[in-house]
């Protein structure tokens, strides 16, 4: 290829990553439905975005590079605290069941859908038992299942990649050469030697980033240059001695760096999680663009019955064997039965291993990638458009009821929250102070545990059932600090009270974000109208709103909680409540305390 055209190839590339996952996040759908569409069809219609003709053969390695990193920023998500008892037993279950059920289920009907050899068909299942964070996370925040549910399916997801990778690579030596003829000890023994050389990695890996993170204590630029090094280069150093442990390494480095007390990890990695993002992107539409509309023909509809074989038959089996016994719902079980797309893993493996394969004249091998492609394109085409109402329907999903955080434990705001709970809002509370920490206690509110700011400042702790924060303080410094932590780590908009008028704080008249109940009732005019005697009154939308009253939320019919902010006011619509503040004594105020 000229230079022209390599710099057109990686431009395009580069232009349909971002702009799919751009539309993607506009259409509020999983992006790897556009990335693998964007991807096959430019790769149909031109040369130029083929990675083996802009990288030729070091592709796999890049791609294997790419997925550690990947994997990498997964483990960092992972909490051990969740990963402990009944968890942990069902998501080590449903490894083990799995991995075996798929691999023997897929590999026995591969040769009558599809005319491979056994041999192909083993490489084709082992392909298939991979799952991964890269479709399994964006899908589950669509779908918003129990805490208790999402920890399961994001561990299964996660730590299935490495296994899957090292299995798959385990499988292609064994049947490109003559270990294929040794017997199950020798391919455990090679598994055992690979999880070992994996955790070796990964144990040099948490000591570098020890030193650069801990001992030297970069900040958050230095910092996430060297994790990104430490990373490839470990993950690098694993795949030279043994293929694919490499991917071992990274998840036992981002557990560690997430898990081990002492790391100073930045509070924010905007730079490294805009990098994963655009990895994905690339990965995605470089490996779809090697699969030609000829190669779908022969395998397409076959393809699709594999698909409803995986999901009807495979994955509810697997459910059903691992979760028995295990004190989830049957609405659980059930969604867990129904949570198995394929992602990034599978089309890297697929991508890495089919073309030796058939270049070695192995039967039916030259089908594997455009199989392994239909199946990733059926699975999270189908999960993303069925998940969420299947999860609402078996009970699986947590309602879309607003369940608000009021962070403060001054007297109007623990009347706020006593007022948005006789508007039948779950509220939860948190303070700092004892004494407010008892008020709260008092009015009959839940009480949030555990220190908020600690928690915010973990880059990838989240805020469990919270849906929305209200920082209500009277440190106006530490809501705006706070807003800008919190942000990234719930489900819902973070919001704070305004500081007075021309303060001189040091962040918050500098710090954007939305302000809540508009300019005029900022926190010392509502702190003092309170103590003058205004109160919170809540009234149906259907009627008046009271002379001198402002309209501070909108509890919605269906149980959202729309505030007042400085940017937009909340439209109350037939069935609405009002959670109104104004100047009424006491006795006149709303039900309970005001």
């Amino acid at each position: 290829m000229s230079e022209d055209q390599i710099l057109l190839g990686i431009a395009l590339t580069v232009a349909l990553a971002a702009f799919s996952q751009i539309l993607a996040g506009r259409l509020r759908v999983p992006a790897l439905i556009l990335l693998l569409p964007a991807g096959f069809t430019a790769g149909a219609l031109t040369d130029v975005i083929h990675p083996d003709n802009l990288l030729g053969g070091e592709f796999s390695a890049l791609v294997s590079l790419s997925v550690a990193v990947i994997l990498y920023d997964a483990g960092v998500g992972l909490d051990l605290r969740h990963f402990r008892g009944r968890i942990r037993a069902i998501v080590v279950r449903l490894l083990v069941v799995g991995i075996l059920v798929t691999f023997l289920a897929v590999g026995a009907v591969s040769p009558a859908l599809f005319g491979m050899s056994a041999a192909s068909a083993a490489m084709t299942a082992v392909i298939l038992v991979v799952s991964g964070p890269t479709v399994v996370g964006p899908l589950l925040e669509y779908v918003r299942p129990t805490d208790r549910l999402r920890h399961i399916l994001v561990w299964e997801g996660t730590l299935i990649d490495p296994i899957g990778g090292i299995l798959g690579a385990l499988v292609f030596h064994a049947v490109s050469s003559s270990q294929a003829d040794l017997g199950r000890g020798y391919q455990l023994g090679q598994f055992a030697i690979s999880m070992a050389c994996g955790l070796a990695g990964g144990a040099v890996g948490v000591a570098l980033l020890w030193l650069t993170l801990r001992v030297m204590r970069l900040g958050e630029t230095l910092g996430t240059i060297a994790q990104l090094a430490v990373v490839i280069t470990v993950s690098a150093g694993c795949d030279i001695v043994r293929d694919d442990t490499g991917l071992i390494a990274a998840i036992v480095t981002g557990l560690a760096v997430a898990n081990i007390p002492g790391f100073d990890m930045p509070a924010r990695r905007p730079f490294f999680e805009t990098l994963v993002q655009l990895i994905i992107g690339l990965l995605f539409v470089s490996i779809s663009s090697t699969v030609t509309p000829a190669s779908l023909k022969p395998v397409l509809l076959p393809s699709l019955a594999l698909v409803v074989f995986l999901v009807l038959v495979v994955r509810p089996l697997v459910a059903v064997l691992s979760t028995r016994k295990s004190g989830l719902t049957r609405g659980e079980r059930g969604f867990i039965g129904w949570m198995a797309p394929r992602g990034i893993v599978a089309a890297s493996t697929a991508s890495a291993f089919s073309a030796d394969l058939a270049d070695q004249g192995l039967a039916g091998a030259s089908k594997i990638l455009p199989v392994t492609f239909l199946v990733i394109v059926g699975t999270v085409l189908l999960y993303a458009l069925t998940a969420a109402p299947v999860a609402h329907r078996l009970g699986a999903a947590r309602p879309f009821r607003t369940r608000p955080l009021l962070v403060g434990g001054d007297r109007w705001v623990v009347a706020m929250g006593s007022a948005l709970r006789s508007a039948g809002v779950d509220v939860l509370m948190w303070a700092g102070d004892e004494d407010e920490r008892e008020r709260i206690k008092d009015a009959g509110i839940e009480l949030a545990q555990g220190e908020l700011l600690a928690t915010a400042t973990n880059p990838r702790a989240r805020l469990e059932g919270v849906t929305a924060v209200f920082l209500l303080t009277d440190d106006d410094d530490f809501n705006a600090l706070a807003s800008v932590m919190v942000q990234g780590n719930v489900e819902g908009h973070v919001y704070r009270v305004g500081p007075p008028h021309g303060s001189h704080g040091v962040i918050a008249p500098y710090t954007g974000g939305d302000l809540l109940f508009g300019t005029r009732l900022v926190r010392h005019v509502l702190a003092e109208r309170y103590r003058q005697g205004a109160r919170y009154l809540v009234r149906p939308a259907s009627g008046p709103v009271p002379q001198d009253f402002e309209t501070l939320f909108v509890v919605r019919a269906d149980g959202r909680l729309d505030p007042v902010t400085d940017a937009r006011a909340a439209a109350p619509a037939e069935g609405d409540l009002l959670v109104l503040f104004g100047p009424v004594p006491l006795s006149r105020s709303a039900p309970g305390p005001g």
